[in-house]
């Protein structure tokens, strides 16, 4: 039989807010790559696109001319994937051909008049502004008596399949639980009631404790690769105060989220010299469904590059058929975030 200390030998990780185990394989981090290579996008963008239908002045689909707007700009999606208002309607046959109406809405965030304006890019205090419209629009759909969930979440990148450059994110507000917020919700509420204690503060004291997975923190967030990380460069944020949703947070809290944003997208770009992709998103408590004392804010950041910046690691075969696999071990792929540091390498001399 071969022997090798578990970080080496192939082994699976358990991901306690989904309930789901990952297989970790170290020893394929050796093996060639022939695979797909992706054309590394321009670094510069102009900071005005006449063509965009996303930046200040210009017009949108219909006919919509888009206000010259100064900071954060916001508007129903013009090809929203929810509409609000339907009628309650629902098929089913032998208990196999279920099907349901859901009713939602969808909005855009500008983050900046600026076509080239990234999170990465901007200052603290414009982060901060983004921050304030995210919990601006989170009280308005969770006023809404019908909405059950709020998702705010970026696509950076052609990689992530976003349509359009210009930095924005989009606001998806559901009639009901989706399937992810319903599973971590079931982990949060078992977890409360088998431990009386926060799933996800423990797990921060933990982390925080050994160190080895730690990318950065500040007073009021910290964050990390997940000991059940799925993709090579995820990240968990994680707040370091237990509450439930951005319209607890402080004013200085706003401004160490702004910061921690700020942080981890910096390292992000720094890893491989590249504009980096990812899709990210806030998991907030449930709307119109109670209190939710067990749950706990924090951001997944899922990123695919996975060797360089023309690699990238593909959800496929075995992943499709059997459950999530990954080779680079979460405590090597921190190390790396770690070492590229926060200095933009755009800007260094």
């Amino acid at each position: 039989m071969t022997s090798l200390p578990l970080h080496q030998a192939p082994h699976r990780r358990f991901n306690p807010l989904l309930r789901e185990w990952v297989l970790v394989s170290p020893h394929r981090t050796q093996r060639p790559w022939q695979g797909r290579v992706e054309t590394v996008p321009p670094i510069h963008a102009p900071s005005y696109d006449p063509t965009c239908y996303l930046c200040p002045r210009n017009e949108r689909a219909g006919g919509v001319r888009n206000p010259d707007y100064a900071n954060t700009f916001v508007f129903d999606n013009d090809y929203a994937a929810l509409l609000p208002d339907l009628s309650s309607s629902q098929s089913e046959e032998s208990g196999l051909l279920l099907a349901r109406t859901e009713s939602g809405i969808c909005r855009v965030v500008c983050f900046s008049p600026r076509h080239d304006l990234t999170i990465p890019r901007m200052s603290i205090a414009e982060i901060r502004k983004v921050i304030d419209e995210w919990n601006e629009q989170f009280h308005q759909l969770e006023a809404l008596p019908w909405v059950r969930h709020v998702q705010i979440f970026e696509n950076r990148g052609v990689l992530m399949g976003a349509s359009n450059p210009h930095p924005h994110c989009q606001i998806w507000a559901n009639a009901s639980l989706p399937n992810i917020p319903e599973r971590e919700l079931a982990a949060f509420r078992e977890y409360q009631q088998s431990k009386n204690s926060c799933l996800l503060c423990d797990y921060l004291q933990l982390e925080l404790k050994r160190t080895e997975r730690v990318i950065c923190e500040n007073e009021a967030f910290a964050v990390v690769i997940p000991y059940w990380a799925v993709w090579p460069f995820e990240t968990l944020v994680l707040s370091k105060r237990h509450f439930a949703a951005m319209d607890q947070l402080s004013a200085r809290e706003s401004e160490s989220l702004a910061d921690i944003l700020r942080r981890i997208t910096i390292r992000y770009d720094n890893l491989f010299e590249t504009f980096f992709p990812y899709s990210m998103g806030f998991h907030q408590r449930p709307a119109n469904l109670g209190s939710h004392p067990e749950w706990h804010f924090h951001a997944h950041y899922f990123p695919p590059l996975l060797r360089s910046a023309t690699v990238q690691k593909f959800m496929v075969g075995y992943e499709m058929l059997c459950g999530p696999q990954r080779d680079i071990t979460p405590e090597s792929a921190a190390a790396r975030l770690r070492e590229v540091g926060e200095i933009h390498y755009l800007d260094r001399t």
